[in-house]
């Protein structure tokens, strides 16, 4: 049955490889501007400073693709470690208060330090996502009976609803950080050049190797901490590595996409109906499959209110929130 459900892995794999490849293709193509398919090769082959199709695909394009390629696939593999990590479906990066902590980050680089040009966020972002995720490892890890998966989501839910209180105190009382934040907060992949990306790609594929490195570990857990205990895996090196590789993965991606929501949830739900709860596979197509998500969701931003766009944070958000209604609604589903 294992040979059978990793033909099929490897499928799926193979598949949604191939899907990215027609994607990116897609994205260099579709906007406000059309861009025959011929002309994409001829930009990156003889590229013309004087076209302007050349200058749309180079400098516009292409960030945005690659910006979708990485925050797609490090929130996909995030999303897929916090479920593995609480063993709750309902778990997304959002569950460590990644996403509060960045916000807060952020709002204090724009009151404090006058910066409103979102490449300048980048390193704001990601360390307001990393301290506010060891602070929830510190607390959800303390007391006599250690950490649980239980502990980690309440800890995780406090710490989110103190940070987006102050959040909301600043929004308040300063129109400048509304003004600036608001672009930022609905998540979207333009006015980020390639600079910016080469900040966040190292340690977004570090945290992708630990990620991928703690597969067995997140089967085991699986049966349950005592289960992997007794097999003599170690269940608190497995929950501190995935932690790390998820303020990795979701700092990375908050700092250069924005708080993108639902991608670390509906990714990961998805694969579990083709290739079960094996993670080795969960992690290896979802990472693409997250991909291929904000690509599509991008793309289709660009597509749907000419001649301006939607961020492609709205649109992820419009499809994940009836997964997310299912996911409640279905029983046996929701459980710590």
């Amino acid at each position: 049955m294992s040979t059978a459900r990793d033909r099929r892995g490897l499928l799926l794999l193979i598949l949604a490889v191939a899907l990215l490849a027609g994607m990116v293709v897609v994205s260099l193509m579709v906007g406000a501007r059309a861009v025959p398919p011929g002309v994409v090769v001829e930009a990156f082959l003889r590229p013309d400073p004087d076209s302007a199709d050349h200058i749309v695909i180079l400098s516009q394009r292409v960030p945005r693709t690659v910006i979708a390629i990485l925050a797609g696939a490090a929130l996909a593999l995030a999303g897929t470690l916090m479920q593995g990590l609480t063993r709750n479906p309902l778990a997304d990066p959002g569950l460590l208060g990644i996403n509060a902590g960045a916000s807060v980050a952020v709002l204090g680089a724009i009151t404090l330090w006058g910066i409103t040009a979102p490449s300048g966020f980048v390193w704001f972002a990601f360390a307001g996502a990393a301290v506010a995720a060891v602070i929830v490892a510190v607390i959800g890890t303390r007391g006599p009976d250690g950490s649980s998966p239980a502990k980690l989501a309440l800890t995780g839910a406090a710490v989110t609803a103190g940070l987006t209180a102050v959040t909301t105190l600043i929004l308040t009382t300063s129109i400048t950080a509304f003004d600036v934040f608001r672009y930022w907060q609905v998540g979207g992949l333009t006015v980020r050049g390639l600079d910016t990306v080469a900040v966040v790609a190292v340690p977004i594929l570090i945290g992708a190797v630990i990620a991928f490195a703690s597969a067995r570990g997140l089967d085991l857990m699986a049966l349950g901490d005592d289960t992997a205990t007794g097999l003599g895996h170690s269940v608190a090196r497995t929950r501190a590595r995935g932690i790390v590789a998820t303020v990795l993965l979701c700092g990375g991606a908050t700092s250069i996409a924005g708080p993108i929501v639902f991608i670390g949830l509906v990714v990961p739900h998805a694969l579990r109906a083709l290739v079960g709860g094996d993670y080795r596979w969960l992690l290896a197509i979802g990472a693409p499959a997250g991909a291929i998500l904000l690509l599509a969701a991008d793309v289709i931003g660009r597509v749907i209110a000419p001649p301006g766009e939607v961020q492609a944070g709205l649109v992820v958000a419009f499809v994940g929130a009836p997964v997310l209604i299912s996911l409640v609604l279905r029983p046996g589903r929701v459980s710590l």
